[in-house]
Protein backbone atom coordinates (compact mmCIF):
# COMPACT_ATOMS: atom_id res chain seq x y z
CA UNK A 1 0.00 0.00 0.00
CA UNK A 2 1.13 3.54 -0.91
CA UNK A 3 1.17 6.57 1.41
CA UNK A 4 -0.26 9.74 0.43
CA UNK A 5 1.23 13.04 1.95
CA UNK A 6 -0.05 16.36 2.20
CA UNK A 7 2.93 18.68 2.49
CA UNK A 8 4.02 22.40 3.22
CA UNK A 9 6.45 24.08 1.81
CA UNK A 10 7.50 27.69 2.64
CA UNK A 11 10.05 30.34 1.49
CA UNK A 12 13.05 32.36 3.40
CA UNK A 13 10.12 35.10 3.96
CA UNK A 14 7.78 32.11 4.74
CA UNK A 15 5.64 32.35 1.48
CA UNK A 16 3.80 29.03 1.67
CA UNK A 17 2.54 26.27 -0.63
CA UNK A 18 0.60 23.34 0.64
CA UNK A 19 0.45 20.52 -1.44
CA UNK A 20 -0.28 16.86 -2.04
CA UNK A 21 1.71 13.76 -3.57
CA UNK A 22 2.76 9.90 -3.25
CA UNK A 23 6.10 10.24 -3.27
CA UNK A 24 7.43 12.85 -0.97
CA UNK A 25 11.25 13.00 -1.57
CA UNK A 26 10.62 13.26 -5.69
CA UNK A 27 8.42 16.23 -5.08
CA UNK A 28 10.11 17.87 -2.40
CA UNK A 29 13.26 17.69 -5.30
CA UNK A 30 10.40 18.98 -8.19
CA UNK A 31 10.18 21.97 -5.72
CA UNK A 32 13.93 22.91 -5.95
CA UNK A 33 14.47 22.61 -8.95
CA UNK A 34 13.26 26.25 -10.15
CA UNK A 35 10.68 26.73 -13.11
CA UNK A 36 10.96 30.19 -14.63
CA UNK A 37 7.29 30.28 -14.76
CA UNK A 38 6.38 28.40 -11.41
CA UNK A 39 5.29 29.99 -7.81
CA UNK A 40 7.86 27.78 -6.35
CA UNK A 41 10.27 29.50 -8.72
CA UNK A 42 9.16 33.10 -8.07
CA UNK A 43 8.84 32.66 -4.60
CA UNK A 44 12.16 30.45 -3.81
CA UNK A 45 9.67 28.28 -1.88
CA UNK A 46 11.97 25.42 -1.30
CA UNK A 47 11.79 24.27 2.60
CA UNK A 48 9.82 21.70 3.64
CA UNK A 49 8.34 22.89 6.90
CA UNK A 50 5.25 20.82 7.46
CA UNK A 51 3.87 17.02 6.64
CA UNK A 52 1.00 14.28 7.19
CA UNK A 53 0.82 11.06 5.89
CA UNK A 54 -2.40 9.08 4.83
CA UNK A 55 -3.59 6.11 3.54
CA UNK A 56 -6.08 6.41 1.93
CA UNK A 57 -5.59 9.63 -1.08
CA UNK A 58 -9.25 10.75 -0.38
CA UNK A 59 -8.22 11.75 3.35
CA UNK A 60 -4.95 13.29 1.75
CA UNK A 61 -6.91 15.21 -0.87
CA UNK A 62 -9.68 16.50 1.55
CA UNK A 63 -6.71 17.16 4.33
CA UNK A 64 -5.16 19.11 1.61
CA UNK A 65 -8.61 20.81 0.50
CA UNK A 66 -9.21 22.17 4.54
CA UNK A 67 -5.72 23.31 4.91
CA UNK A 68 -6.01 25.54 1.78
CA UNK A 69 -8.86 26.91 2.69
CA UNK A 70 -7.50 27.99 6.06
CA UNK A 71 -6.36 31.73 6.83
CA UNK A 72 -2.82 32.01 6.81
CA UNK A 73 -2.64 32.00 10.75
CA UNK A 74 -4.41 28.58 11.36
CA UNK A 75 -1.72 27.25 8.59
CA UNK A 76 1.28 29.38 10.95
CA UNK A 77 -0.36 27.64 13.64
CA UNK A 78 -0.35 24.31 12.24
CA UNK A 79 3.61 24.56 11.30
CA UNK A 80 4.65 26.03 14.78
CA UNK A 81 2.91 22.92 16.22
CA UNK A 82 5.22 20.75 15.12
CA UNK A 83 8.41 22.97 13.61
CA UNK A 84 8.01 25.83 15.52
CA UNK A 85 11.46 27.08 14.10
CA UNK A 86 10.65 26.48 10.49
CA UNK A 87 13.41 24.28 10.07
CA UNK A 88 13.67 22.48 6.74
CA UNK A 89 12.30 18.83 7.45
CA UNK A 90 14.07 17.35 3.74
CA UNK A 91 17.50 18.69 5.10
CA UNK A 92 19.99 15.82 4.56
CA UNK A 93 17.59 13.83 2.23
CA UNK A 94 19.56 14.67 -0.81
CA UNK A 95 23.22 14.60 0.24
Amino acid sequence: MRDYYVYIMASQSHVLYTGITNDLERRVQKHRQYRPSSFTSRYEVNCLVYWESFADPRDAIAREKQIKRWRRDKKIALIESDNPEWRDISDGWFN
